[in-house]
């Protein structure tokens, strides 16, 4: 969300100092804990008391320690320049926005607390005023003037804006390792650490975010074009991306060159049923790695393919009930693994392909619980199996499996069940309400029974 006037006016930007000296503070500590590792930890390795292999093991990863310790105060001390540099441009900033409206207050114009500039008719004589109302240009003049002054303030308060997106991209990448001492150039031993390389000037700092995000492939917003028919195209694009496990967290190894990526979907609503569709087309090459052992469980899987892609898929929705139709196309090769036991997926699985395949998957959905079948046709040699469950973002459960061969020609089939906990429950809901209105129809007959049977007595 962009700031506005009173944003930029009423914030304390005296905050951004008090933040930078905090900063300056925690990398004086950091310095302490370095100093006091090194005379501790570290020196156990470097005297004649241990040798060996365990030593040699032992001193690399008390270096690398110390190293974090000191890219940790190089960060800090760089977030602090960051933001003593920030608050000297936003000052400025704010101090030509407050210039813009003193000059329009000058120039006989009013701006509120919003920001909105109106013309002051609290200035001129009832004379003047009644001159100008009379007078069809000068009441243009006004206008124009409003105009003007309203986009020179609202120039000032976008200029403020956009300072404050670069100093929160430069923040957001400050803090990103950029394993300048990495792969055998140093001590760094931390492929997702703290940032030795981090920038202290602001500018410099909002330069190196930009290429770096640019790298990665930025958000993809710049890239993309949608179009009214639900059409995105994205691409060319590449990027690579490493992590070691840390703090819990799983490792990854993420390489991409995609060479075009097209997707275009849509719906519409016919006589109560729910038409939807999609269609998505992939040229390119990835090659993906996760391991570790976390607060989430166990992961293993790596995986690479390059190739051409295709899918389609159309769904008919009515009520509680839907049925859908895909078909697949793939043309390159693909080889993976993983391993996965999560609290929300136990998976296992392989592939391995060269070649074409065409796939074709239907299926429906009653109530929140989905049966699908596939079955795929293979032009070349492979194999492919896999077996599991897991709960994907949505909260619908997935549970089936796949099996496949070809030596040249051969195929595979699969089996998919889906469960909706939020659609059962919808349903089960609908169903209790039916019951519910059934039995009180039922209650009302028999009491109307009754009284008329009785009415024949009386």
């Amino acid at each position: 969300m962009a700031l506005n006037y009173h944003e930029v006016m009423t914030t304390d930007l005296g905050l951004l100092t008090t933040a930078a000296g905090k900063w300056d503070s925690m990398a004086a500590e950091l310095n302490k804990v370095e100093t006091r590792y090194g005379e501790t930890v570290q020196k156990i390795t470097m005297g004649d008391t241990w040798s060996g292999v365990s030593a040699g093991t032992a001193e690399a990863g008390f270096k690398a320690t110390r190293y974090e310790y000191a890219a940790a105060q190089t960060q800090a001390k760089a977030i602090a320049s960051l933001l003593r540099d920030a608050h000297t441009q936003f000052a400025d900033l704010k101090k030509k926005l407050e210039s813009a409206r003193d000059d329009a207050i000058a120039a006989g114009m009013s701006v509120s607390e919003q920001g909105r500039v109106a013309f002051d008719w609290s200035k001129l004589t009832p004379a003047e005023r009644s001159a100008y109302h009379h007078d069809p240009d000068g009441q243009k003049t006004i206008g124009e003037a409003v105009a003007k002054w309203q986009k020179h303030i609202d120039d000032r308060v976008k200029a403020v804006d956009e300072l404050d997106q670069n100093v929160k991209l430069a923040l957001s990448f400050e803090v990103v390792d950029s394993n300048k001492d990495a792969f055998g150039k140093g001590a760094d031993a931390t492929f997702n650490g703290f940032n030795a390389g981090a920038e202290g000037k602001l500018d410099d700092a909002v330069k190196h975010a930009k290429a770096m995000q640019a790298a990665m492939g930025g958000d993809g917003k710049s890239k993309e074009k949608p179009d009214d028919d639900g059409l995105t195209f994205t691409g060319p694009d590449a990027g690579f991306s490493i992590s070691g496990t840390k703090y819990g967290k799983e490792g990854s190894v993420k390489a991409y060159a995609d060479f075009w990526h097209a997707t275009a979907e849509g719906s519409k609503d016919v006589a109560g049923v729910k038409l939807s569709g999609i269609a998505d087309v992939y040229d390119g090459a990835r090659a993906t790695a996760n391991w570790g052992l976390s607060e989430k469980g166990l992961t293993a899987k790596a995986e690479a393919s390059v190739g051409l892609r295709a899918l389609a898929e159309g769904r008919a929705e009515y009520g509680p009930g839907s049925l859908y139709v895909r078909g697949e196309g793939f043309a390159g090769a693909e080889l993976g693994g993983n391993i996965k036991v999560h609290k929300d997926e136990v998976t296992a699985g392989f592939k391995a392909f060269a070649g074409a395949k065409g796939t074709v998957a239907g299926g429906t959905e009653v109530g929140g619980i989905g049966v699908g079948l596939t079955a795929e046709g293979w032009a070349g040699p492979g194999a492919e199996g896999w077996w599991g469950y897991k709960r994907d973002e949505s909260g619908k459960f997935h549970l089936g499996g796949k099996v496949g061969a070809s030596p040249i020609l051969g195929g595979s089939v699969g089996l998919e069940i889906t469960v909706d906990p939020a659609k059962v429950s919808k349903a089960a809901g609908e169903v209790a309400d039916g019951l519910g209105d059934a039995a009180h129809a039922v209650g009302d007959g028999a009491s109307g029974a009754y009284h008329t049977v009785k009415g024949w007595f009386d």
